[in-house]
């Protein structure tokens, strides 16, 4: 028998029976849509917790610590991030850059409003990161210090009596690219001069902004709380300003005079690929360094994430467990009731290979037919689930579709809709094959 002639008695027998069919199918259509809707949470989930990590820095990205504030946590000798060990980590293995940070102490002053912060000196090539939400990057090659603000620096700045965004709720009025702002590098003679009357004041420095962060105030960010600036035009302020003095913050010898070079409160190592993530700071640690990156938080979170979505997921094949009864149910009473029907087609001496196949196909079909409205009703679900954004903010505080279905898990679900119902009318198939042709013809 032709499978053309099978898969039509296979429709023909389920459109006879079409409210049987109609529940069998709507149980596939629940098992499929509950399995793709579970783990589609599961998905969501674990790209939003990757694209939160990222967020806060690159995967591929180590960052490095040496010991900055002069000792060694077992005595020896300082292991310092100077020029020439930065030089050493480029040539090292899977190390495709590294990016040299200056971190100095200052105060920002515009109007009535002021704060101590860090200001961060940096490459180009790592300021070219930075996403911005106004102004632009220095060009390239020029010598004149400029500033770039984190979104949320704002937050930090207060009159000095209580007039700050976190004890009245409302942003200083602080302007970073329609204002001059005034810094002040020099911190140790300005906690000085305020105890002190006989010491004058520092210097107050107009130094113009470049630009600021993209992002709102309140959602902070990876770059969102720091001040950047270009390293080499910073290296040459604090000279200028402190010429043969020791910089502030910056280590010095056992004299108490300042290096000849400076000294980097940290690098970032940037990393080929993932995979040597591990390796490449397991070196640096072995260096004397301390070292922690991204990659480390994201693979506890992607186990976590892989569990839960293995629960849900299991969860979901409970549903099409029930589905796969009750298709096993449709078949051996389908079964039952064309027993006169298979021994006529037995006697007539067709194939016990096209008697199964007859049962798997419709089987098949149902499962086919719910897998296919199932995906569907999935994507229904994600959507209506997606329009509710705060579900992703509540669970891992990123923003973002929380239910995300790719393309091969559609293509899945509906052949393991398809399989599910095969495998559930395999037996009944089979029990069709060995009834007794004659017992079957006198059966009424």
């Amino acid at each position: 028998m032709r499978f053309a002639d099978l898969l039509a008695m296979s429709l023909n027998n389920l459109r006879r029976r079409k409210l049987r069919t109609a529940l069998t199918v709507l149980g596939v259509i629940i098992g499929t849509a509950s399995i793709v809707v579970m783990m589609s949470l599961g998905i969501g989930l674990r790209e939003l917790n990757q694209e939160l990590i990222e967020s806060y820095g690159s995967l591929t990205a180590v960052e490095v610590r040496g010991d900055y504030y002069g000792m060694a946590e077992d005595g020896s000798e300082p292991n310092y991030l100077t020029d020439e060990m930065i030089r050493q980590m480029e040539k090292m293995e899977h190390v495709d850059s590294v990016y040299p940070m200056l971190e100095t102490e200052v105060i920002f002053i515009q109007g009535k409003y002021s704060t101590n912060t860090t200001l961060t000196g940096a490459p180009r090539e790592f300021l070219e990161q930075i996403p911005l939400a106004e102004g632009s990057l220095p060009e390239r090659g020029e010598k004149e210090l400029k500033l770039i603000y984190g979104n949320s620096v704002i937050q930090w700045f207060s009159n000095g009596r209580g007039g700050g965004f976190w004890e009245t709720g409302e942003l200083p009025d602080v302007d970073f690219m329609g204002r001059p702002m005034f810094v002040i590098f020099d911190m140790d003679q300005y906690y000085q001069s305020m105890g002190d009357g006989s010491v004058k004041s520092p210097k107050k420095y107009l130094i113009p902004t470049a630009g600021v962060v993209e992002g709102e105030v309140t959602r902070g960010g990876n770059y969102a709380y720091s001040v950047y600036a270009e390293l080499e035009p910073l290296k040459e302020q604090l000279r200028r300003i402190f010429r043969k003095k020791p910089i502030p913050g910056q280590p010095t010898n056992k004299k108490g005079k300042a290096y000849p070079y400076f000294i980097y409160s940290s690098c970032v190592v940037n990393v080929d690929d993932m995979e040597h993530v591990s390796a490449v700071q397991e070196q640096m640690t072995e260096m004397g360094f301390r070292a922690y990156s991204s990659s480390e938080w994201m693979e506890q979170t992607q186990k976590q994430s892989m569990m839960i979505q293995a629960v849900l997921g299991g969860i979901g094949a409970i549903s099409l467990f029930v589905a796969a009864i009750g298709i096993a149910n449709t078949m051996m009473m389908s079964i039952y009731e064309r027993t006169k029907e298979i021994g006529v087609i037995k006697v007539l001496g067709c194939d016990m290979g096209a008697i199964r196949n007859m049962f798997l196909i419709e089987s098949g079909c149902i499962g086919l037919l719910g897998g296919i409205v199932g995906i569907g009703l999935s994507y229904g679900i994600s959507f209506a689930m997606n329009r509710f954004q705060s579900i992703g903010e509540m669970m891992v505080g990123q923003a973002g579709d929380i239910s995300r279905i790719p393309w091969l898990l559609s293509l899945a679900a509906v052949g393991f809709a398809v399989l599910v119902g095969m495998v559930a009318g395999f037996f009944p198939a089979m029990r069709a094959m060995k009834l007794s042709p004659l017992a079957a013809i006198r059966n009424e």
